[in-house]
């Protein structure tokens, strides 16, 4: 009998189970990756495909695919996604969350069980149930897709510490094979994923972050009055359909008002609203019933809406990565589409005001110490009495854990933790902690300086955000990208002129973009930027650095290359 090639059984099963004709860049090489054994990360823009990747994977192995999925709302438009295909194209999806019934939940084991689903879509915070952890041990599970797989990482901008879990789940499931997918994420980020994930050599695909359809733009203010009027303002005469996103709940509603009353369909979108509310906004956006959201970052994970053909930030985002994701939500047809940051550089300390919360250091020392007490006394302590001894909730718990745990205080065994050292006072391992949190401040504290760089950069836009994420622009014989604002007004072609006049000392030193170097005071890093005259570091303990190459030039043990 004559096999039937891998490559071959991936398209048929994409045209026949998923009705797709054509398989895009990074999707066929995934699935075949992960068919042959290996673990694979995907990082692919927003739009291009990455469900398609555990979709197909999930058919062609043997056993039940378990995704996880960080929102309910998100997990809804994966599952009807699924469902529009049938039960019949062996599609079969269920879901085991808190907004569901106990029946339904019930029902959904029973088609784990019985083999009538093969995907089953988890929060991460169901990974802390022992019972969850049982059930799907017993389904002998095949894939694990992690979606939105940035959340796992300290460096990435929308770290959950629920998702530090998986990596023990991995293990707690039998080793199946690891999906990790996410729309954005910087080699630094891509490194600790895998780690975390605890992922086996990794198959890494990236299929480029440049979306040549935006136009970038950023427009600079002083007063803030005159920004908000210059937004709605904006946002009125914009045809089609758009984001708009705020830093604040209070903000989202003003901007939403006005717009109503310059004539605009706009609903404001954000953490504090009823779950029913934020579904029915989602929805009607979707349907086209709303023409404009104005939002916090609470919204737009997994949006599917191809026709978006704006998205404003009427205040900067507190990172790269979220502006890249945020305005990734634009033109995913393809057309033209605009991303134009309203910036005011005071508008930076409440970014920096909100990576400065601090460690609970009250939560912490309740926590090492009876660890401490119990591992001394009785061995690890379960989870679920520590919660109940402690009266703490699950996210002071789990925060508290993961601190203590990456300082090497705590560690996690199956649904219980253990003190490492009882020998080791409680407040030591508390300080320990805190230093942890402290270096995870200082690396939120320079993304929001990196946004700055964005903002006042008179370079090209999209050369900057492509080398933060470790990519190359392919201007060929002209400068910049032609698509952005410091582009069209001759900025860049200015500054090219200008780097031609450059000091040869200074033009002699040269790094690669990702180039691992070592700072004398702040240690290692790794290159992200290189410009005419500076280049941008991100050192693994003081986070993303710009540094002159005149001060390199002049003192050769600044910044050395690593061996």
């Amino acid at each position: 009998m004559k096999l039937v090639p891998l490559s071959t059984r991936i398209r048929k099963l994409a045209r026949t189970r998923l009705g797709l004709a054509k398989l895009r860049p990074g999707q066929l090489e995934a699935v075949k990756a992960l068919a042959n054994g290996r673990d694979v990360m995907v990082v692919m823009p927003t739009g291009a495909g990455k469900s398609a990747v555990y979709q197909l994977a999930g058919l062609l192995l043997d056993g039940p695919t378990v995704v996880v999925s960080p929102l309910i709302a998100l997990q809804r438009d994966q599952l009807a996604n699924l469902a529009r295909h049938g039960e019949d194209a062996g599609l079969g999806a269920v879901a085991v969350n808190s907004a569901q019934s106990r029946g339904r939940t019930d029902e959904a084991w029973e088609s784990l069980t019985t083999g009538d689903a093969e995907f089953v879509f988890l929060a991460p915070e169901q990974l802390a149930n022992q019972e969850v952890l049982e059930r799907l041990a017993e389904l002998k599970v095949s894939l694990l897709a992690v979606d939105e797989a940035h959340c796992v990482s300290a460096w990435g901008h929308d770290f959950r510490p629920d998702y530090l879990r998986i990596g023990d789940v991995v293990e707690t499931l039998g080793r199946p094979r690891v999906v990790a997918l996410t729309a954005t994420a910087a080699p630094p980020v891509r490194a600790e994923i895998a780690e975390r994930l605890r992922m086996n050599d990794p198959v890494q695909l990236v299929t480029g972050f440049d979306r040549p359809n935006l136009e970038l733009e950023v427009r600079r203010f002083v007063e803030a009055r005159h920004k908000e009027k210059a937004v709605v303002e904006r946002v009125a005469e914009l045809k089609g359909s758009g984001l708009v996103y705020t830093a604040t709940r209070r903000s989202t509603e003003e901007y939403a008002e006005a717009l109503r009353a310059e004539g605009r369909s706009a609903r404001a979108y954000h953490a504090g609203l009823k779950v029913a509310e934020r579904e029915e906004v989602h929805q009607a956006f979707l349907a086209g019933e709303v023409e404009v959201v104005v939002a916090t970052n609470a919204f737009g994970m997994g949006i599917n809406k191809a026709d978006v053909r704006f998205v404003l930030h009427a205040d900067v985002p507190d990172s790269i990565d979220s502006y890249y994701q945020e305005i990734g939500r634009a033109g995913r047809d393809g057309d033209p589409a605009l991303a134009c940051l309203y910036y005011r550089p005071e508008d930076l300390s409440l970014r920096n005001f909100f990576a400065s919360g601090g460690p609970d250091e009250d939560t912490l020392t309740q926590v090492a110490g009876a660890v401490r007490k119990h591992t001394k006394k009785e061995g690890p302590v379960p989870v679920g009495e520590l919660r109940e001894q402690l009266d703490l909730t699950h996210t002071k718990l789990t925060n508290a854990v993961n601190l203590l745990e990456q300082a090497g205080a705590v560690q996690v065994q199956d649904d219980a933790l253990a003190y490492t050292d009882v020998s080791v006072p409680a407040a030591a391992a508390v300080a320990a902690a805190a230093e942890v949190d402290a270096e995870h401040t200082r690396m939120d504290k320079s993304r929001v300086e990196m946004m700055r760089g964005f903002a006042e950069t008179t370079g090209c836009r999209r050369e900057f955000l492509l080398g933060y994420f470790g990519e190359e622009l392919d201007t060929g014989d002209e400068p910049g990208c032609g698509n952005c604002d410091t582009c069209k007004s001759g900025l860049v072609a200015e500054q090219e002129a200008e780097a031609e006049d450059l000091p040869p000392e200074i033009a002699a030193v040269r790094f690669d973009t990702n180039e691992r170097v070592r700072h004398r005071e702040w240690g290692p890093g790794v290159v992200m930027r290189d410009e005419a005259d500076r280049i941008t570091v991100l050192f693994e303990q003081v986070g993303y650095r710009t540094l002159a190459l005149a001060a390199i030039a002049a003192d050769a043990t600044l910044l050395v290359r690593e061996a």
